[in-house]
């Protein structure tokens, strides 16, 4: 038999001989490790931080900076991680993260002097940023399209369960003030990330960016059910790439239906952070212990919001396609701007077991309803409310917003407590909420159920 002969046969072989489905689910959650490690640090500087302030006798200032300054890093790492995923690809960009995470989370927990742990945890921050945009865009890119918002979702999921994981390695290891044990184990996740990244393939998308569309043709071969599904995604990707290369930042805001997309997503950003899930998430168990709570007690507290945050991420996740973004998005964050008025109110009255254990409450169901409404739906909104032609390019817009409020934030949470006290802190945050949610009533589309092109038209004629 000739090798043509042979070379036609086995081009109509069925790609379901090499399909293997598993690998998809597995890639996801694999990928999805980098979420765990942004939430267990989310989640473990905030019990750290009572121990490595009296050790180091950090000032209120000194404190900020030591959350803040992973936050630079994660700012540094959205911005220059575009070129580098684009550069190295989406797998050995994961690689890349998963190893800076693993030696700077080393570093922060076994280095002695100051100014080091700080640049260790810069680095930390780093790998966060760059994980927070490339794993939402490698999972996109290996998942079928009938289950991809559940994969990609898998991302704000393991967020949610590394910060419920980081409140119990806290609470387990405050009787011996063990901060560098606490961070540390943030290496674990790390290295079990890094090495399942290695068998796992490169993303089809990224393989016929760079000119190899045959390699992106076998990875889909291995990953799609049948020939046809594997041949269509292909042409789809080549088109849509070709599209994309058109577009340059200054044409983002030629089309209505864009701009609007791009201020959709900045706003739903801006809230997200102004209503202060993340200050809360880096400072709990230092202001229930300013509310009279031990160290230990205030921590256990935190198992419980974290717990919420967990559960909640889950219903959130199991509403999010039967209610709606708009009554999800909008109704969240108004019972959001309830509760921290509730918990700013708690702060003005005398401080007792009964006010403590009301503390406790308002903040499982802030933290619960946040979850639940805008934790799941920044990432979401922004992926829906931009055309696939332009999301590369306008969706840092929203990222940017969400990780540059999240640093400004995290520097001046205890001084506005100092300054305002903390009851001021929580109104603030619960004006910012309903500021935001009269926004996001007057401009936010509902995307349930409608395809991308026509949630673009809408847009682009200034409907909802």
């Amino acid at each position: 038999m000739s090798t043509q002969t042979q070379q036609s046969e086995a081009a109509v072989q069925p790609v379901s001989s090499t399909y293997r489905g598993g690998i998809v689910v597995w890639a996801s959650i694999v990928a999805a490790l980098g979420g765990l490690l942004f939430g267990y640090d989310t989640g473990i500087v905030s019990a750290a931080l009572l121990y490595v302030t009296p050790e180091y006798h950090l000032s209120e200032f000194g404190q900020q900076a030591f959350v803040a300054v992973l936050l630079a890093g994660a700012v540094v790492g959205v911005i220059g991680g575009g070129p580098v995923v684009d550069r190295l690809g989406r797998r050995r960009t994961l690689i890349t993260v998963a190893v800076i995470y693993l030696v700077a989370a080393l570093g922060s927990s076994l280095l002695g002097w100051l100014p080091l742990i700080y640049a260790a945890r810069f680095f930390l921050g780093l790998s966060v940023g760059a994980s927070s945009l490339v794993v939402p865009m490698y999972i996109a890119e290996i998942a079928p399209a009938r289950i991809r918002g559940r994969l990609v979702s898998f991302n704000q999921l393991f967020v949610a369960l590394g910060i419920f994981v980081s409140y119990l390695v806290g609470y387990a290891f405050a009787p011996m003030h063990g901060w560098r044990w606490m961070i540390g184990l943030a290496a674990v996740p790390a290295a079990i990330m890094l090495v399942g990244l290695l068998p796992l393939p490169e993303s089809p998308r990224w393989l016929a960016a760079t000119q190899r569309v045959d390699a992106a043709r076998t990875v889909l071969g291995r990953i799609r059910r049948t020939e046809v599904e594997a041949d269509t995604e292909t042409n789809e990707i080549s088109l849509s790439l070709r599209q994309e290369k058109a577009v340059r930042f200054r044409d983002l805001f030629a089309s209505r239906g864009v701009r609007r997309g791009i201020v959709i997503g900045v706003v739903v950003a801006a809230t997200n952070q102004l209503a202060g899930v993340n200050a809360i998430l880096y400072y709990a168990p230092t202001m229930l212990k300013q509310a009279g709570f031990g160290d230990s007690s205030a921590i256990l507290s935190s198992v419980g919001i974290g717990g919420a945050f967990l559960l909640f991420t889950l219903i959130g996740l199991l509403l999010v396609d039967v209610l709606g973004r708009r009554p999800l998005l909008i109704g969240g964050t108004i019972i959001v701007a309830v509760a921290l008025s509730a918990i700013g109110a708690l702060y003005l009255v005398p401080q007792s077991t009964t006010t403590g254990g009301l503390l406790v409450v308002g903040l499982i169901v802030y933290e619960g309803v946040f979850a639940a409404s805008l934790g799941i739906a920044i990432w979401l909104v922004n992926s829906e409310v931009l055309p696939n032609r332009v999301r590369g390019k306008a969706q840092s817009f929203g990222t940017v917003t969400h990780w540059g409020l999240d640093l400004v934030i995290s520097l001046v949470v205890l001084t506005v407590i100092s300054s305002l006290s903390a009851t001021g802190l929580f109104w603030a945050f619960a004006v910012f909420a309903i500021a935001g949610a009269i926004v996001m009533w007057r401009i936010l589309p509902e995307t349930k159920g409608r395809t991308l092109e026509e949630i673009e038209t809408s847009l682009e004629h200034g409907a909802r």
